[in-house]
């Protein structure tokens, strides 16, 4: 069994991210190679990890998948001082869903329900 490093964890880490996305935006890997501008079979490969994307590649697939270019760049831990984060774990959420005033309180905790039911923390 090859010995993994946390490089290869990263790069496994945003593949999880991409195909995650993808699929949030119901587009087919088909699909978004197509928008990106990227062939079928790397886009494969970078989702299962197995190959590492250059930043030009990530941009392509944010503006594919309609996120900011830095909101990639960070997943793939290439913004100085910035790490990965892990995918479903997004600091600040449920924060962010309380302090809106223009939500309900009864819509707020709805929100945080779904998301922790999406990012597995129910």
């Amino acid at each position: 069994m090859a010995k993994t490093t946390d490089g290869d964890a990263v790069w496994s880490g945003i593949g999880e991210f991409i195909r995650a996305q993808r699929e949030m935006a119901n587009l087919s890997l088909r699909q978004l190679a197509e928008i990106a501008k990227i062939s079928n079979p790397y886009l494969s490969q970078i989702e299962r990890g197995l190959h590492k994307p250059s930043a030009d590649v990530l941009k392509n697939l944010a503006g594919a998948l309609k996120i900011s270019a830095e909101t990639m760049y960070a997943q793939a831990g290439l913004l100085e001082g910035r790490p990965a984060v892990p995918v479903g774990e997004f600091p600040g959420v449920e924060e962010a869903i309380a302090a809106d005033g223009r939500l309900t309180e009864e819509q707020k905790e709805t929100l945080i329900r779904v998301y922790r039911g999406f990012a597995g923390r129910a």
